[in-house]
């Protein structure tokens, strides 16, 4: 088993047409200057160990300087298995979970709900045996007690169907996270991801 780290998976996912937020990986703080990202940043760990962010405070947000930016910095560097930083820009929208996951019985499922922080609390999903249509994505969407406008609700389900064919092309993946995706009237950008593969 490999869990592909955030850069890693997120790389894979831009690859394949999604839409990722801006972002740089940082080593060192002297790479914080040259960075060319615009203000307010969340700054995240990059580590060797493979551990919910959250729960080693290894995501600081609202970072709207230079000299936060490096307070941050050293703070995080602090966290056991430290290999860097990623840095992103802040982006704001409703907060999506989609994932997929292989079973013994229906080999890959889809999955879409309330994501973010709440993602656990409320348990607001939606599943389905890939591979999904259009169709089908409407209808998950549909069944979550969230809501959104038709704007909002074309991106994530695009999103879907195309998540649903990435488990045909990589069929070793046991598991893919996005948690979150943002969605706003201009688009749906991932922030974080995470996939484990055989």
């Amino acid at each position: 088993m490999k869990i592909m780290l955030e850069k890693e998976a997120e790389n894979l996912l831009e690859r394949n047409k999604f839409c990722v937020v801006k972002r740089k990986f940082i080593k060192n703080r002297n790479q914080l200057e040259k960075t060319k990202l615009n203000f307010p940043w969340v700054m995240k760990v990059v580590s060797k160990r493979a551990v919910h962010k959250a729960k080693i405070r290894g995501v600081i947000t609202n970072i709207n300087n230079l000299k936060k930016a490096e307070e941050a910095f050293r703070n995080l560097k602090k966290i056991k298995g430290f290999k860097g930083v990623m840095l992103q820009e802040t982006a704001k929208g409703q907060e999506i979970i989609l994932g997929l996951k292989k079973t013994p019985e229906f080999n890959h499922v889809i999955l879409v709900g309330a994501g973010g922080s709440i993602a656990e609390k409320i348990k607001d999903i939606s599943f389905r045996v890939c591979p999904i249509t259009k169709k089908d994505a409407d209808k998950m969407l549909n069944e979550l007690k969230i809501r959104f406008n038709d704007c909002r609700m074309k991106k994530i389900a695009g999103n879907l169907v195309k998540l649903s064919q990435i488990a045909k092309k990589y069929p070793k993946i046991i598991e893919l996270d996005i948690n979150p995706l943002i969605v706003n009237e201009k688009q749906a950008v991932i922030v974080d991801a995470r996939i484990v593969l055989e």
